[in-house]
């Protein structure tokens, strides 16, 4: 029993070197890095969302109420990235919290990419951003077994358009909550 306490220990402080070093910044290889410093600006203001909070039960309506940030989800991406961004923290500590106090509850995270890219590599670009967000819920509490990931790639855009600002609203994951 003592050793399987120390093993989720382990895990837990893996977990937590991991997500740090993901948190560094690192520099781009394309031609857009000089831009890219601006679109992040652009970027750093967090835009509400419609929820997507099932609200069936008393306690998840109550939830939702007492928590707004609980309506935000939609966590947003820079260009080619899969780095949580810290303005969205706070968010998904919020869905964390929730999770935590709701394990009858569980999430779908779905990875999302914008149009560029190849098919294969947006696929495997919108599933390192689904597995981010889920990796920084576990180590917040939450029951790896109350979340899934799927990745959409390109193919379920936000946003039609082939410009900065819709590409910024389809580089995302999304937060889909079910009942068990």
């Amino acid at each position: 029993m003592q050793k399987l306490a120390w093993n989720k220990l382990f895990a837990v402080s893996a977990l937590s070197l991991v997500m740090a070093g993901c948190a560094s910044s690192g520099g781009t290889t394309d031609e857009a890095a000089t831009t890219e410093t601006e679109q992040q600006q652009s970027e750093t203001q967090a835009v509400p969302e419609s929820p997507n909070v099932d609200v069936n039960t008393d306690a998840q309506a109550e939830a939702a109420q007492n928590n707004p940030l609980l309506d935000q989800t939609v966590v947003y991406f820079g260009f080619d990235r899969s780095e949580l961004r810290p303005e969205f923290k706070d968010v998904l500590n919020a869905h964390a919290e929730y999770l935590v106090a709701n394990p009858q509850a569980s999430l779908t995270v779905e990875g999302h990419c914008d149009e560029r890219g190849t098919v294969e590599y947006n696929l495997a670009l919108g599933e390192r951003r689904a597995e981010t967000v889920k990796r920084y819920l576990i180590v917040q509490g939450v029951a790896p077994s109350q979340l899934e990931t799927v990745s959409y790639g390109e193919e379920r855009p936000a946003v039609m358009g082939s410009d900065e600002s819709a590409w910024s609203k389809n580089r995302r994951a999304e937060l889909d909550y079910q009942n068990r």
